[in-house]
Parts: structure tokens; C-alpha cells; sequence
């Protein structure tokens, strides 16, 4: 038993008696998790929602401006914390039913899914340094690191392996290293040709595509399964490997696939 955000949750381990089949039929695919789009796969599909509305995120900044004036140890610090946990609660649980649901259906239609190897924690780690070392870029670090934990990379990857266990998809891990500026055609590596948050067009051959879905099919093709470069399309990017410089806002929004944002 556990008490989380104001409710009692019990936990049973139970035996369902399924077993992993030993094949499983569909097209193996390569997935660029990112901080614009949550999950973008080399078939040019994008999953991704909003885990938490203008209002929560304008009530959770009220919230925390009254905590820091509460005095500690007292009953209004108390409820102030138990209001924001509550908030927090709603939008984890709604990252662990995206992270749910994006499995299954990943898992569902795919033998094989291709994730890069991401050590999130690390990535994650604060860069403030110490009094003698200070860190470099601290406030960046941190936006970053907070786009992250809020994709839910590490939770996205658990899901899938858990899902995996009842569809026997194989679940590849590949290194992570200038997947976002390898050209999927030519294979040429450079940094500029990362237009922009959205557009990868190659400075060697001049192949244009969706960053993110170009960054997917390198995945992909980093565990020994080719992909054709034909038909990118959508709009989003991951910032793992990204080139130095301003970026380029948005345009569209990507046609998500099959997550609600609501």
C-alpha cells in the first residue's frame, strides 16, 4: 500500500500466464525522442500531448511564489505543498498513460523498434557545478533538462520493454552519436545541416527532410535495418545533437498520431 497525492493506492503482483510469443510480425522501425515532439519514428509518425494545461502550469507558478512566502514547519506551507503535488500528480499520470498507450501501439505494429541509448539520468544532472567550479550555461541546463524529464524519455523506453514482454517486439538499443546531423541518404555528417527546428537539408547532396523523422530512419538504420529515404514529412526536432546557433520557430503543428492531446 501506498498514499500518493492525497489517495491510497494498492499494488497486487499477480501471475497472468502470458507468455512472449516468439515472433511477431510487422516492419521494424527507428523512433528520435525529443523535446519538441516526445516521439518521432522513421515511418514519419509523431506521439506527443500536452501533459499540463496554461491553467495548471499559471496555478502551479501561483502555488510556488505562496510556498516560498509560507513559513516552513507551518499548517499553510503544509497545504501549499499538498496543493502543488496534487498538480503534479495530474500530469504524471497523464505522461504515464501517454507513455502507455504510445507503447502499445508501437509495439503492436512493430517486430523491432530501434531506440537510441540514452543515459537520461546523466543527461538530466544539474549543471550548477560547485562554489569552487561553477557550472557553464546553467540556466540552458536547466530548460533542458526540464524538456526532457517532461517527454518522459527514460518512462517511454520502460514502457515499451514492458509492453514488448506481450507482442515479442525486440526493443534495439544504438549509439547516439550525430544521428540528428547524418545526412539518411548520403550519410554525410555536418552540423549545418540542421536548418532549423524542423528542416534537415543536406549540405552534400542537397536531400531535404523532417529533422526528426531523418534523425529516426539513422536510427534505424545504426542497427543494421535500412529504411528508405523517401516521403519525410512533419514538423519537430530533438536538440540531442543540433547545431550551434539560433533556431527557427516552428511552422505547423505535426499530425500526432493516434495521442490526444487533451
Amino acid at each position: 500500500m501506498s498514499r500518493r497525492n492525497g489517495h491510497w493506492f494498492v499494488s497486487f503482483l499477480v501471475d497472468d500466464g502470458a507468455v512472449t510469443p516468439e515472433h511477431h510480425a510487422g516492419a521494424p522501425v527507428g523512433i528520435d525522442r525529443g523535446v519538441a515532439v516526445a516521439a518521432t519514428t522513421s515511418t514519419g509518425d509523431f506521439h506527443d500531448r500536452e501533459f499540463i494545461t496554461p491553467g495548471e502550469a499559471e496555478r502551479y507558478r501561483r502555488l510556488q511564489h505562496k510556498l516560498a512566502r509560507a513559513k516552513k514547519g507551518s499548517r499553510n506551507h503544509a497545504r501549499v505543498r499538498a496543493a502543488m503535488n496534487r498538480t503534479m500528480g495530474r500530469v504524471t499520470a497523464r505522461r504515464a498513460g501517454f507513455c502507455a498507450q504510445s507503447a502499445h501501439q508501437l509495439t503492436t505494429r512493430h517486430n523491432v523498434i530501434v531506440l537510441e541509448d540514452l543515459r537520461t539520468k546523466n543527461m538530466t544532472a544539474s549543471a550548477s557545478g560547485t562554489m569552487d567550479k561553477p557550472g557553464k550555461n546553467v540556466a540552458q541546463k536547466r530548460g533542458l533538462n526540464r524538456a526532457i524529464l517532461d517527454k518522459g524519455w527514460h518512462r517511454l523506453e520502460l514502457a515499451l520493454r514492458n509492453a514488448a514482454r506481450y507482442t515479442g517486439t525486440e526493443i534495439v538499443l544504438v549509439n547516439a552519436a550525430y544521428t540528428s546531423q547524418t545526412c539518411n541518404v548520403c550519410k554525410v555528417v555536418d552540423a549545418k545541416s540542421r536548418k532549423s527546428q524542423a528542416v534537415f537539408a543536406c549540405t552534400a547532396c542537397g536531400h531535404q527532410a523532417h529533422a526528426d523523422v531523418n534523425a529516426a530512419r539513422n536510427i534505424l538504420n545504426a542497427a543494421g535495418l535500412a529504411v528508405s529515404a523517401c516521403g519525410d514529412l512533419g514538423v519537430g526536432r530533438s536538440v540531442k545533437q543540433e547545431p550551434s546557433g539560433p533556431r527557427e520557430a516552428v511552422p505547423d503543428q505535426p499530425v500526432l498520431a493516434g495521442i490526444p492531446r487533451h
